[in-house]
């Protein structure tokens, strides 16, 4: 089954964003509900991805529950049985493409871990020799390992806007310095852990977005965690530094997109069966090397 968007009367108000519906429940609990929408440059294509938003969903609560013992996180359940009565009658729908969470107040900046250089990083390195205010050695070639992974927030924009790389003392005038250092430590944290699994099974992390939230004065990691929507995944084998490597993410969709020469602006341009096709599979891969397992 193909879910673009999803509509489940009795629920409550439905916030959509690029990829996920996100549903208030009465008891002040979310739904969050991953769509196969696909979103490039900040725009969402037309065409879904078959099985995205339960591959995003499947590695998600694997690194949810891998982390939980560096941070607490906002999932109840996955398990259509423990939804509200409303969404009973949806369970194909819902089945392995959604999760049941605490409702949680988002802090408003991305939490943005770079292990290598590429994308952003690689354009703005090569314009300062620093990424967010973090000075880098000189010489380094695109796609180059890090001497240490750094920390590089970025505004949270609104739906179709484009986030905006800031520095350290920007995130902190905007959350405060204690809670951005609590957030820059889990981010990095997060990351090694998950950047040493990853690489024991043929995938270099080599950069990825978390987001915090508060419930009450707790901090909490929400949204997705780990995913191909949220990090650049790259072939182990593959690697080579000094030029742009293959990937398991959405670089593949992005590239497609660049060779058409189309402005990043709405309407999307339809995409060919064959990249839809790849997109899937690429994903695909990153689920069952990540976490051993295949698509339920």
């Amino acid at each position: 089954m193909i879910v673009k968007e999803t509509h489940i009367p009795g629920l409550g108000p439905v916030r959509r964003g690029k990829v996920r519906d996100v549903y208030t429940l009465a008891d002040g609990r979310l739904l969050i509900v991953a769509t196969d929408r696909i979103s490039a440059f900040d725009v969402v294509m037309d065409d879904p991805i078959p099985d995205k938003g339960r591959i995003l969903n499947q590695i998600s609560v694997y690194w949810f529950r891998r982390c939980q013992d560096l941070v607490p996180n906002h999932l109840i359940s996955t398990e259509v049985r423990d939804f509200p009565s409303a969404c009973q009658g949806f369970a194909d729908l819902l089945a392995g493409r959604s999760m049941l969470v605490h409702q949680a107040q988002p802090l408003p900046i991305e939490c943005i871990v770079r292990g290598y250089l590429a994308g952003s990083g690689w354009q703005e390195y090569q314009e300062t020799g620093a990424v967010c205010g973090e000075k880098l050695p000189p010489g380094l070639q695109e796609s180059a390992q890090l001497p240490t992974p750094i920390f590089t927030p970025s505004t949270k924009a609104e739906l179709g806007q484009h986030d905006e790389n800031i520095t350290f003392a920007d995130a902190a005038a905007r959350i405060g310095t204690d809670l951005a250092t609590q957030v820059r430590d889990l981010s990095l944290a997060i990351y090694q852990r998950a950047h040493e699994e990853a690489a024991a099974k043929g995938i270099i992390i080599a950069d990825t977005k978390f987001e915090f939230g508060l419930i009450g004065d707790r901090l909490v990691l929400i949204d997705e965690v780990l995913t191909p929507d949220s990090s650049r995944f790259w072939p182990k084998a593959d690697y080579a530094p000094g030029r742009a490597q293959k990937s398991f993410d959405k670089q593949y969709l992005r590239d497609y997109l660049l060779s058409l020469g189309w402005n990043k602006q709405p309407p999307p341009p339809p995409l060919p069966a064959e990249v839809i096709a790849n997109t899937r599979q690429k994903y695909l891969e990153a689920l069952r090397l990540l976490t051993g397992m295949e698509l339920i």
